[in-house]
């Protein structure tokens, strides 16, 4: 049997990996896009938010005496780069990635939502607030995908069905 404590830090180590493969998701997807710059610049954002949630994660680790887990790290990140790959190949790129992404927030909202509960359980303060801060901003990234496909499936339609026009990304 596991303590909520050990179970908290296990998870934790799940949201750094996590972290690790949004990370390079999204910096895979920004560099690729050229004819959607509202896109790029929100994922741009999100990426800076990124950055700072994998530093709240590794202070909750340190603290708690724990570590990251290379194996997860190291498997977020094949994920990641799969997905960039696969991607790549598709001739609806841009849409794809957007709902991938859509579909991706979700999960961290599922695991912040989870690492707060846990928190509140094993009355861990600091990683309480530090998962209350990442969750507003997956949850924001999620609702502005959502909010902004139709008009991206628009533009990615009209590109696709001009011949003067590039619309994969």
């Amino acid at each position: 049997m596991a303590t909520p404590q050990e179970n908290l830090l296990d998870w934790l180590r799940d949201a750094h990996a996590m972290e690790q493969q949004a990370e390079k998701m999204l910096k895979a997807q920004s560099e690729r896009l050229e004819h959607y710059p509202q896109l790029k610049a929100r994922i741009d954002q999100h990426i800076e938010e990124t950055l700072g949630q994998q530093q709240l994660i590794d202070q909750c680790l340190a603290r708690l005496g724990g570590s990251s887990s290379t194996l997860k790290d190291m498997g977020g990140k094949l994920m990641a780069f799969g997905q960039a790959v696969g991607g790549s190949l598709m001739s609806d790129e841009v849409i794809k990635g957007a709902m991938a992404g859509y579909v991706f927030e979700n999960m961290e909202i599922a695991s912040y939502t989870a690492l707060i509960a846990a928190a509140k359980e094993a009355g861990d303060s600091e990683t309480l607030a530090a998962c209350e801060k990442i969750l507003p901003q997956e949850i924001a990234m999620a609702e502005w995908l959502l909010e902004h496909l139709p008009e991206l499936t628009q533009a990615f339609l009209r590109r696709s069905a001009d011949p003067d026009k590039a619309a994969k990304r």
